[in-house]
């Protein structure tokens, strides 16, 4: 049975409803809400930024970071106070514990600018992985085991909540488990390769929500499935 469309207002009588019907929304109408409430002008923006948890006490769901995409990517003085004041690095939490600061992935993230930050990752996990790793600008996978947990997980949920949940470790992940771990069928799937032929980098891959999921961040998988399987099995996922 399809789900009912919700419609919202079309007169200033209205209004006043509209943070109790998007709250009280199924997560499905709520995504087909938000662009909706960004093209209503103020008073869908006041829905959109009442809905954002200002305490930071539990965790980020996805429409959420949807919701902070769309305010973001309004840039209206409104909406950029709101956000600098309430969000100042943004809406997932920069946790690491070798005090990275991730401030500048957000950023790029929340540009909407997926080649520089998928750029900016390698760099992060490299820092994150040693000095040697630094040195090279690429890593092996038995350096994997050198990221923290906190560090992984903060930069996947940059990707995933700035991405309507598309990119990401994490997604990479489901997707490699729900083939039977196949590798092949995951180098399709997320657009890494194309019949017999690798995706060159980086004019063949593409670099916007167009884009397969699991598309990015990227692994220098030339080099082999060691890395990104180590990746996929780190215990960050496990917690």
């Amino acid at each position: 049975m399809n789900e009912p469309t919700t419609v919202l207002p079309n007169n200033s009588n209205q209004v006043d409803a509209l943070p109790s019907q998007f709250a009280r929304a199924s997560e499905k109408q709520q995504k087909q809400m938000i662009p909706e409430l960004i093209e209503l002008g103020e008073s869908g923006w006041d829905v959109l930024m009442e809905f954002l948890p200002t305490d930071r006490g539990s965790a980020v769901t996805l429409v959420q970071g949807m919701v902070y995409q769309a305010l973001y990517a309004a840039k209206t003085p409104k909406t950029q106070e709101f956000l600098i004041s309430n969000f100042p690095t943004g809406l997932v939490p920069l946790v690491s514990d070798r005090g990275l600061d991730y401030s500048d992935l957000q950023q790029l993230l929340a540009e909407q600018d997926f080649q520089q930050a998928d750029r900016l990752t390698l760099q992060k996990l490299c820092q994150l992985a040693g000095s040697e790793a630094i040195q090279r600008k690429w890593l092996y996978f038995t350096e994997i085991d050198n990221i923290p947990a906190s560090d992984l997980q903060t930069i996947n949920s940059l990707w995933f909540l700035h991405s309507q949940g598309k990119f990401g470790f994490s997604v990479q992940r489901e997707l490699w488990l729900g083939g039977g771990k196949n590798w092949e069928k995951l180098w399709s799937k997320i657009g890494w390769k194309q019949g017999n032929n690798w995706t060159r980098y980086p004019q063949e891959f593409i670099w916007d929500l167009s884009a397969p999921t699991g598309h990015l961040p990227l692994s220098n998988q030339l080099r082999g499935v060691r890395v990104i399987a180590a990746l996929f099995s780190h215990p960050a996922w496990s917690k």
